[in-house]
């Protein structure tokens, strides 16, 4: 129950009154963090007394306030607990349909939380996904991209609509030479797929993992060897594809197959080909934008779910790139 104590010069006060006391605590954080956490990004202030927290600040900032720790509130009653990212997460969904954040089914639900999106964009990028064979996701390093198609992808597979998962990068470090490079094929192509291997392990238990890989469920692969392919009933993510000659990723898209679906994820900040050579997923975008049944999401900085800081970075590099672009040296 909400009610508005004080209205003064611009300055409003909310009462926000939640009904199960036994949620609070994790609610406001060890020594009230998340409402320390909220007061600092919005610049207001909150005062919690038993099952009752005083929002004071502008308007806009006490709404915003108001939202987010009500979304936190039903993501706690649904079972599931907070981190300090769910805390950012409810700041940015506030204005979006509320099934986008708290209310909303999970992508998968693992043993440690449930993933789901947690900005705008990510939670379109999940519904492209959903809805299109192929989906270009487009943006800075640690928005999400990969992260949310290997989990929509074990998510499909685990329902039941795709049969197994292709994994691949190209390993422009290695020139994709892999055979001049010393151990098995899985033992090359580790190194360049880390990321990928890490979103795998945080959604399924080790040991599955491992059971999918040794049985061909789970298939991690260099771009080299999608060659003369067919990728059926697979879910197919490509990642770093900035680093894609237009010639690969031709050939890549052109593997798709019956019932399978293609995330292609890249950063065009990011391109690691020679000099004067066009990325194929620059080329990619240009020539495929506005086709039915393709999706594209293009990431921004405040789409990054790292460390604060590193939205920070990517937006000084960005207003560096953009000053340059402009003849303007930065």
């Amino acid at each position: 129950m909400n009610s508005i104590l004080t209205e003064d010069m611009g300055t409003i006060t909310h009462v926000i009154e939640f009904e199960d006391n036994r949620l609070l605590p994790e609610l406001f954080g060890e020594h009230d963090k998340n409402l320390v956490r909220i007061e600092a990004q919005l610049g207001i202030t909150l005062i919690n007394r038993g099952n009752q927290v005083a929002v004071t600040g502008s308007k806009d900032g006490v709404t915003l306030a108001e939202e987010g720790l009500n979304r936190l509130y039903s993501r706690l009653r649904s079972g599931e607990s907070l981190e300090d990212a769910d805390i950012d997460a409810a700041l940015r969904m506030v204005g979006q349909p509320t099934d986008l954040f708290g209310q909303q089914e999970p992508i998968i639900r693992t043993r440690r939380r449930q993933i789901s999106p947690r900005t705008p964009l990510q939670a379109e990028y999940v519904d492209l996904i959903r809805g299109n064979d192929l989906v270009f996701g487009i943006g800075p390093a640690g928005t999400g991209k990969t992260y949310l198609a290997v989990c929509m992808a074990v998510s499909m597979m685990l329902s039941g609509q795709v049969e197994k998962m292709i994994l691949s990068r190209p390993a422009v470090e290695a020139g994709e030479r892999l055979g001049f490079l010393p151990g098995d094929m899985k033992e090359k192509v580790d190194p360049y797929l880390r990321p990928i291997y890490d979103a795998l392990y945080d959604t399924l238990p080790a040991d599955q993992v491992s059971r999918k890989l040794e049985n061909g469920e789970i298939e991690v692969a260099p771009l080299a060897f999608m060659r003369g392919r067919t990728l059926k009933n697979a879910f197919v993510l490509l990642d770093e594809a900035q680093n894609t000659t237009a010639m690969q990723m031709k050939m890549f898209l052109t593997r798709l197959g019956e019932n399978s679906r293609m995330v292609v994820t890249g950063d065009l900040s990011q391109i690691d080909l020679p000099p004067g050579q066009i990325s194929g997923l620059a080329e990619a975008v240009q020539t495929l934008s506005g086709i039915k049944g393709i999706g594209m999401t293009r990431f921004t900085s405040a789409d990054v779910v790292r460390h604060p800081l590193v939205s920070k970075i990517v937006q000084a590099y960005d207003a560096r790139d953009a000053a340059k672009a402009g003849g303007n040296p930065a």
